[in-house]
Parts: structure tokens; C-alpha cells; sequence
């Protein structure tokens, strides 16, 4: 996710990979304000 206000649309998602046993995070990185801390996160 970019901030946290993204969170209340993406917390159903993260409930539904749980439900069927896909390894997840949820994790909040934003790409305009760390664009270092995103590029490592996706390595």
C-alpha cells in the first residue's frame, strides 16, 4: 500500500488470502516519500 489510508480497502483482501491460506503482509511503502525503502521491499 502507498499510505495507510489505504488500508480499509485493502484489509478485506488481506482477510480473503488468509481465509484461503495465501501467504501475505500488509505492509504500507510509499513510493513518492521512500523510493529506496520500495525498490528493497520489491526485491
Amino acid at each position: 500500500m502507498g499510505s495507510d489510508s489505504d488500508l480499509p480497502v485493502m484489509r478485506p483482501a488481506a482477510e480473503v488470502l488468509a481465509r484461503f491460506g495465501v501467504p501475505h503482509e500488509v505492509t504500507i511503502v510509499s513510493a513518492h516519500r521512500t523510493p529506496q525503502r520500495l525498490f528493497d521491499y520489491a526485491r
